[in-house]
Formats: structure tokens, C-alpha cells, sequence
């Protein structure tokens, strides 16, 4: 504790040595874990009083929001719009286009400064990042780009360690109140006297502490609740902070703007889609039913433009911040089986203009019926057997080697021309020699067949290889099976009474949510249709609905969603016309 002391004194020379003393008591409690970031890094936690105080990494200390709520003043301070806390709880950098620059002028900083973060209006900080530039820098370059690297903020996972209290309101100092001021005749935020909002009063700061979990656009018209009759004056501010926030985005890359897109959809759509009756929920469904009816117009969700280059590693990302669990129910295919709906990140996402989060809920049963279903892409492929390996090794190929068929193909008529087994007199034909007897011919066959033509040559080869079949969902990774897929599966069993219901099985292989079809089905039939455990299976459901509804599954399947008739067994079994069900 000594040591530790010491290094707070060193880091930070503006405690004063009864503060060190107190921060770093010597006969409390004090705790150290260690915890790993995404980036893999180690990082070193202090623990007092059931919060962390301080974290060090690479053997530079840094203080916890809890310790700034304490010491307010004990880095430089800069100051951002509440709604910008939400995104920097994300996982975003601050940008200097949302840093509020008060009339006494910006605290003068050199590159890889610590700083913190404040909201407007309150004094107690919600980030802790390094200046990326100095001051001087910042102003040169028109207050744009990238101002500060943001390490911890209030509503991470470092914050959670704590006891998750909220900030402190902390009356801005004389300086700040005339900045306050001044962004007050900016905005227009009427309702109070002027100079009022350098009031200490708990009623007007909890206001300002609440609005930092809203819309920006909320702001003007939370603040002017008191005088609804001057929501007009508020319009202005509402135009300056947008075109703050708008200026602070475009300076971003492509990449961020495409990871903070699918951040914000990501948790609209939990938020406001997804409820806990739809676990579990495909993972292929959530993104193209769920998701991207969250994306606002004239954006479109790209996975490969991101950071995160697959789907499956950006859920893998949100489950690491314990957001959510995916499991893989069914082999290759993944689904969401919990949410953790009391998340921060969850709770402190606000719905962004224009979607209203009612009718949202209300509509999304209707729109994942809407949402455009893309069949998979199917490959059979095969995998090179024991017994095949003396046919394939020449082409370099060992056991376990996946081959698509025109692969197989070149490689067994490279073979034959290249041993010279060609029949001469009829080139239809090629001669079994005798690497192609072990392989291709069952034992009573050996002494009988000296020839094969090409076709059966091919398919006798095709037999003998281990199947294997590719699925590509749209937007995802192709994903290799052992096996054939099996073709969805309908049938028609008779339950009591005489009455006919249809089954239909393996809907979860073709990236088809059961549960989706069942409600559609049930629309289009005006029939009743349930979910069950599929019989012989571990992890897959089956569909049941009264009566034979092959004719309308057969157009839903065929036409809708535009899967090959191939992939669907059962089909001949639809009444026929004329005939009553």
C-alpha cells in the first residue's frame, strides 16, 4: 500500500497527501483483481469500499469515475452533450465537433494528457480518456476529428464493478456556469432564470444527470416541460446539437459509422423487437428480421464494411460484454438463448427519432413475416475415404480432403490420361487397372469387368467418397456438414376424432425460424399451429397445424421463400382437387 501510494502521489501531484492517504486507505479493505479487455490486454484493478478506484495498465495508473465523483478536479476536464455518453459507453473515442467550448476557453493540454469527461451542466465526469492532440492542435484544426482516446466511462463493464451508483450532481464552477450559460442562449433552454442553471438546486440538475441516457432531441423539449409556450425558442439549440453530433459522425470512417450502425440496430432491436417468448431466436433471423428493421432509411447494414467482418463474431463480441448467449442448438446453426434485458447498455439505449418503441413491438410480428427470406446456397461436396486414398494421393490429396464434383471429375480424368487408360479402340470406355479395381469394384466384380465407361466410372467414384454438403446463409459464412442435408419433411398424421394435421420437420437446417412459419402458416390458413420438440432429435422443433396444408406450405416453400423442390420431401401427399380434405 505504500508503493501504491506513493504512485498515486507521483501520478497525480494535485492530491494533496491527506487525499492519497484517503484514497488509498492503509487499515480498510482494499482489493486487487485482475480483468483482460477485448483487446486481450491485462489490466490491474484497486478495489475500495466495493468500487474500483484505480486501474492500471502497462504500468500507468488511471481513476475510476467513482474516484473523480470524489475528486472532481483532479484531471483537466472537458465538456460533451448527454447524449454523447451513450456513445461513448459503446465503445466510441470522443470527437471533438461534440466538445462544448465554454467562452473562458478550453483547459490547455498536450498530447497524451489524461482528461476527463463532462456532461453539460454537471461537473461530475463520465469518461476518462487521453488527448489525442493538444489544445492548441484542437483549435487549429477547427475543433475536428478525433480529440480523445476514451479508456472508461460510466455504464461499462469497469463501472459495473461497483455498486453502479449514478454521478453525483455537481454545480458547474464560475467558469462553466458562464459556458453553461452560454450554451443555454444557444440552445434556448428556457424555463429558468438566467444564470439559474448554475444553481445548485437537485430538482434542475437531476433533469440534466437524466437526459444523458436520452435522445438529444428529447432535451429541449424534457427541459421546457416548465414553459411549454417557449418549445419554440428550444428549436435552435435541438439544430446545434444535431449538426454537432451530424459533424462528429462524418468524421468518422466508413468502418466506425458502419460499427456504430450496427450497435445502434443491434439494441433497438433488442430493446424493442425481441421479446423473451421468441428465445430462441435464429441468429439469421435476428439480423435480417429483427435488426435490419431497426436500420434507419438510407442506411443498409453491411457486416463485411464493419470491423467485425462476420455476423457470428459480432454476437460473439456482445456475448463477451455478457449482453446475450448464443448457442449452436442445431450443428452449423446458431440461436440466441438468453438476453440479459437489465443490461446497462440496454437499458440506457434510447430509441432514435422516428421509431416509436410501441408500435415497434407492436408491428414486429407482422414485419418478420415481410422481411425477405434468402434460401441457402447448398454445395454437396465430398470427403476422401480410406479406401480412396490410393485413387486421390496422386493428385496430392489425402484422407479428409473436401472435393467439390467437377474437383472429383478433373481429378479422375487427369488420372486416367495420365496412367494412359484410355480404351484405344473405343475412347468411350477406360480400362480398370489396378488401383481402380480396389477402389471402384466390390470383390465379385474384380475378375469380371476390365472396362467402364466415363458416367459410370464418375458415379461409382461419387458413391464411394464420403458425402459432405456446404450451406451458405445470406450474409454468413459457408458452413461444411457431414452427411447429405436432409430435405425439410412434411407429413400428414391422423390425430382423434378423424382429424388430419401436417408435421413439417428440419425447417432450423434451412436457416427457416419455426416459429415464423408456424405464425404465417396460421395467417394464411386460419388454422391453429403449435411448436414441439421434434421426436428422435435433441435440439430441433417441429410445426404442426390442422388439416392437410401441403397445397398452401407447397407455395409458401416453393414460391415465397423460393427453396428448390429437391430440399422438400412430402409434397405428393397434398389432397387432391375436387376432393374435400
Amino acid at each position: 500500500r505504500r508503493k501504491l501510494r506513493s504512485d498515486v502521489a507521483a501520478a497525480f501531484p494535485s492530491l494533496s497527501t491527506e487525499q492519497v492517504a484517503e484514497l488509498v486507505p492503509s487499515k480498510e479493505e482494499l482489493n486487487v483483481i485482475k480483468i483482460y479487455s477485448h483487446k486481450g490486454e491485462a489490466i490491474t484493478v484497486y478495489m475500495n469500499h466495493r468500487n474500483p478506484i484505480l486501474f492500471e495498465v502497462e504500468k500507468v495508473l488511471y481513476p475510476t469515475v467513482y474516484t473523480l465523483w470524489v475528486y472532481p478536479d483532479l484531471l483537466p476536464a472537458f465538456t460533451t452533450w448527454p447524449p454523447v455518453l451513450q456513445k461513448l459507453a459503446g465503445g466510441a473515442d470522443l470527437m471533438l465537433p461534440g466538445v462544448v467550448v465554454p467562452p473562458s476557453g478550453l483547459p490547455q493540454v498536450t498530447r497524451g494528457t489524461l482528461c476527463a469527461v463532462t456532461l453539460l451542466g454537471n461537473r461530475a465526469p463520465v469518461a476518462v480518456g487521453v488527448a489525442t492532440m493538444s489544445t492548441e492542435e484542437m483549435l487549429a484544426a477547427g475543433m475536428k476529428g478525433k480529440g480523445f482516446a476514451v479508456l472508461h466511462t460510466h455504464l461499462d463493464h469497469l463501472w459495473e464493478y461497483g455498486d453502479k451508483s449514478s454521478p453525483p450532481t455537481l454545480a458547474p464552477l464560475g467558469t462553466d456556469c458562464a459556458a453553461v450559460e452560454s450554451a443555454g442562449d444557444q440552445e434556448e433552454l428556457q424555463g429558468k432564470e438566467p444564470g439559474s442553471s448554475c444553481s445548485p438546486e437537485p430538482e434542475q440538475h437531476v433533469d440534466i444527470r437524466d437526459l444523458s441516457l436520452r435522445d438529444r432531441d428529447t432535451c429541449a423539449e424534457l427541459l421546457g416541460q416548465e414553459e411549454l409556450h417557449e418549445n419554440r425558442a428550444a428549436e435552435p439549440a435541438e439544430d446545434a446539437s444535431t449538426q454537432d453530433q451530424q459533424e462528429a459522425e462524418d468524421s468518422r470512417t466508413p468502418q466506425e459509422q458502419m460499427d456504430a450502425l450496427f450497435n445502434q440496430c443491434f439494441f433497438h432491436a433488442l430493446k424493442c423487437r425481441v421479446k423473451k417468448s421468441d428465445l430462441p431466436l435464429l441468429t439469421s433471423t435476428f439480423l435480417g428480421s429483427h435488426m435490419v428493421s431497426c436500420c434507419p432509411a438510407g442506411k443498409q447494414l453491411d457486416i463485411k464494411k464493419s470491423s467485425y467482418k462476420k455476423f457470428s463474431k459480432f454476437l460473439q463480441c456482445m456475448q463477451h460484454q455478457r449482453i446475450l448467449q448464443v448457442k449452436e442448438l442445431s450443428k452449423g446453426v446458431e440461436s440466441i438463448v438468453d438476453v440479459d434485458w437489465k443490461h446497462p447498455d440496454i437499458k440506457a439505449f434510447a430509441v432514435p427519432e422516428g421509431f416509436s418503441s410501441a408500435s415497434a413491438a407492436q408491428d414486429s410480428k407482422s414485419e418478420e413475416r415481410e422481411q425477405v427470406y434468402h434460401a441457402p446456397e447448398i454445395i454437396p461436396l465430398y470427403g476422401v475415404s480410406t479406401k480412396m486414398i490410393p485413387l486421390f494421393q496422386e493428385s496430392g490429396h489425402r484422407k479428409g480432403s473436401i472435393l467439390s464434383s467437377s474437383e472429383v471429375r478433373n481429378i479422375i480424368i487427369n488420372y486416367v490420361k495420365s496412367n494412359e487408360l484410355v480404351d484405344e479402340t473405343n475412347k468411350n470406355f477406360v480400362k480398370v487397372n489396378a488401383i481402380l479395381c480396389d477402389c471402384l469394384l466390390d470383390k465379385s466384380e474384380q475378375d469380371e469387368i476390365s472396362h467402364l465407361k466415363w458416367d459410370e466410372l464418375l458415379s461409382r467414384c461419387l458413391e464411394r467418397l464420403q458425402p459432405l454438403h456446404q450451406v451458405t446463409f445470406s450474409g454468413q459464412e459457408p458452413v461444411v456438414r457431414k452427411g447429405n442435408i436432409e430435405p425439410i419433411d412434411i407429413s400428414i398424421a391422423q390425430r382423434s376424432s378423424n382429424k388430419k394435421v401436417t408435421i413439417i420437420k428440419n425447417l432450423e437446417l434451412y436457416g427457416l425460424d419455426p416459429q415464423c412459419v408456424a405464425n404465417t402458416l396460421q395467417q394464411k390458413v386460419q388454422a391453429s399451429a403449435t411448436i414441439s420438440p421434434a421426436p428422435g432429435t435433441k435440439d430441433r422443433v417441429q410445426v404442426q397445424i390442422q388439416g392437410n396444408q401441403i397445397h398452401h406450405l407447397a407455395k409458401m416453400l416453393l414460391e415465397e421463400y423460393q427453396l428448390p423442390r429437391k430440399y422438400i420431401q412430402g409434397l405428393d401427399k397434398a389432397p387432391k382437387l375436387g376432393r374435400k380434405k
